[in-house]
């Protein structure tokens, strides 16, 4: 019955989000019904991340960003919670790697090999912040065997131009495997990341 009520109220905060399918791989349609699959999606892992964290107290534990790979890039896919109410506090765009396309409709591939260019799913620890090629960015340390190559792989948290600010009825613009987030969104998730004196848990779920 809990987890019915929360998954309610994760349905009612997401209705600004219009979580949409491709169609074509770019259009996408919008229905009460989609929204309700992911709204249950987000409160299964909000769940598995209470759980996950009462294990790791070396993180944050109010905050965490999700990012769900089901929902289509043209929506708001990354979430920051505020886990003392269970609450979405931030949500916005964010690209996937190029390599993850498959161009067949609601699929998407991963994998953890270096030059693959695409997403690795997984939890992360969202590392320190450093001056990189498109401005301040964070280095990811992978924490599951599939996404242990991130490091390497260069595969940082960071901001680029062609990531739109509002959502669309196709997809954005891919990544070579890094979370690709817009300039001002960059902004607005600094402001949960850089004043923390533990660092974030980011987790990458399809």
């Amino acid at each position: 019955m809990k987890f019915l009520i929360f998954s309610f109220l994760v349905f009612l905060s997401l209705q600004s989000c219009a979580f949409d399918a491709p169609m074509d791989n770019l259009e996408a349609d919008n229905s009460g019904e989609d929204s309700l699959f992911f709204a249950n999606r987000l409160a299964l892992k909000i769940d598995e991340t209470h759980q996950y964290l009462k294990n790791n107290t070396s993180f944050n534990q109010q905050y965490v960003v999700l990012i769900d790979m089901k929902v289509n890039s043209g929506k708001n896919r990354l979430f920051v919670l505020d886990l003392s109410t269970d609450r979405i506090v931030s949500k916005g765009l964010v690209a996937h790697g190029s390599g993850s396309n498959t161009y067949v409709r609601d699929s998407l591939i991963f994998s953890n090999v270096p030059n693959s260019y695409k997403t690795s799913l997984g939890k992360y620890k969202i590392g320190a912040s450093y001056p990189g090629r498109f401005g301040k960015s964070y280095k990811l340390h992978g924490l599951d065997a599939s996404n242990s190559n991130a490091f390497d792989r260069f595969i940082v948290l960071h901001r680029y131009s062609c990531v739109p600010d509002e959502e669309q009825s196709y997809e954005i613009c891919n990544s070579l495997g890094c979370p690709m987030v817009s300039e001002a969104y960059f902004e607005e998730l600094d402001t949960y990341i850089e004043p923390s004196e533990k660092p974030l848990l980011l987790e990458i779920f399809y």
